[in-house]
This record gives structure tokens, sequence and C-alpha cells, in this order.
């Protein structure tokens, strides 16, 4: 399932929900405080690899 990232406005904290596409079409709400005045955070991945 995918992992997203998302910011809450209202306690002002980032928080993370892994959401079937289903959940993730719904309304999102902080798991802190309750509030729906969340935004979605883009999350980028760095990998590093070695050279030998």
């Amino acid at each position: 399932m995918p992992h997203y990232e998302f910011f809450c406005h209202t306690c002002n904290r980032p928080f993370s929900k892994t959401l079937t596409p289903t959940e993730y079409k719904g309304k999102i709400v902080c798991p802190r405080c309750g509030s729906e005045e969340v935004e979605q955070r883009w999350f980028y991945a760095v990998t590093a690899t070695l050279s030998a």
C-alpha cells in the first residue's frame, strides 16, 4: 500500500499514513487532533549506492 505524508494546519505537525487508494480518496483527518485541515506533503525518497 502507498505511504503518504501530510501536514496538519490545526496542530502544525506532520504525520504519515499508509492508505489504500479507496481510503486516500476519502477525508483525511489528523490522528493527533482530529482536524480535517490537512494537506499532502510530497515525500521524496533518497537512496545512495556504493561503488566498489
